[in-house]
C-alpha cells in the first residue's frame, strides 16, 4: 500500500547503504552496522519512535550532564544536521565520526568553530566566546566571579584576533587551536576506539529492546 513509512522505518532505512556511510566517515562497515544496534538502543531509551532527541544524545555522550545549557544545544545541533530536532542514523554516525580519537585535528578545529559561531556567520564575536565560556564552566559546575570570566574571555579573544578587527575567523581559531589542543578536549571521545564497547554503562542502563 501506498502509506507514509513511519519515522522509525525512515531511521533504520538509512543503513541501505553502509559502505557508503564508512566511505563517508573514519568507521568501517562493520562499525557502521554495530553502530546501528547502539542507535536502536537511545533511540527508544526515552522517546520509543526510531529516532534520537537531545536528551538522549545528551545522556549518551556526556554522563555526568544534567541539564540544559547552551553547549549542550550547540553539541546537539552539530549532530542535527537537517535541523529537523531529531536525528537519524546517518547523522549520528556521520557526527560521531568528528568525535572520533582518529579523525584529523583539522577537522576537529572546524566543528569546534561551529560551536562557538552562534550566529552563522563565519565569524566569533567576543560575546559569543562569552556565551560559549559561560556554557562550559557551567556544563562543567565551575562557578567564577563575572571579573574572571571577563579577564578569561579578554585574554581568549586577544590572543586569538591577531588581526585586531574584532572578531575572530576561520584562520585565526585554526591557528589558536594549533596552539592551545585542549581547546578540542570536548571534540574527543575515546571510547569510540571500541564502538562495541561504547557507552556501555547508558546502553545497559537503558532497558530497551533490541
Amino acid at each position: 500500500m501506498g502509506g507514509k513509512a513511519s519515522k522509525k522505518d525512515t531511521a533504520r532505512s538509512v543503513l541501505a547503504d553502509p559502505v557508503a556511510l564508512a566511505s563517508e566517515t573514519i568507521f568501517t562497515v562493520n562499525e557502521v552496522e554495530a553502530l546501528l544496534d547502539l542507535y536502536k538502543k537511545l533511540s527508544c531509551s526515552i522517546t520509543k519512535d526510531g529516532l534520537i532527541h537531545k536528551e538522549e544524545l545528551l545522556l549518551a555522550l556526556f554522563k555526568n550532564h544534567k541539564k540544559e545549557n547552551l553547549f549542550a544545544d550547540r553539541i546537539f545541533a552539530l549532530f542535527d544536521a537537517k535541523q529537523n530536532g531529531q536525528i537519524d542514523f546517518e547523522e549520528f554516525v556521520q557526527a560521531l565520526s568528528i568525535f572520533h580519537p582518529r579523525t584529523p585535528e583539522s577537522e576537529k578545529i572546524a566543528y569546534a568553530f561551529k560551536l562557538y559561531d552562534l550566529g552563522h556567520t563565519g565569524y566569533i564575536e567576543r560575546e559569543e566566546l562569552k556565551e560559549m565560556v559561560l556554557a562550559l564552566l557551567d556544563e562543567s559546575d565551575l562557578r567564577l566571579s563575572d571579573d574572571v570570566v571577563e579577564a578569561i574571555v579578554d585574554k581568549t579573544f586577544k590572543e586569538t584576533d591577531t588581526n585586531g578587527d574584532g572578531r575572530i575567523d576561520q584562520e585565526e581559531w585554526r591557528e589558536y587551536a594549533a596552539r592551545n589542543p585542549t581547546l578540542l578536549r570536548n571534540m574527543t571521545l575515546p571510547y569510540l576506539m571500541d564502538v562495541n564497547l561504547a557507552f556501555p554503562s547508558f546502553v545497559l542502563g537503558t532497558g530497551a529492546e533490541d
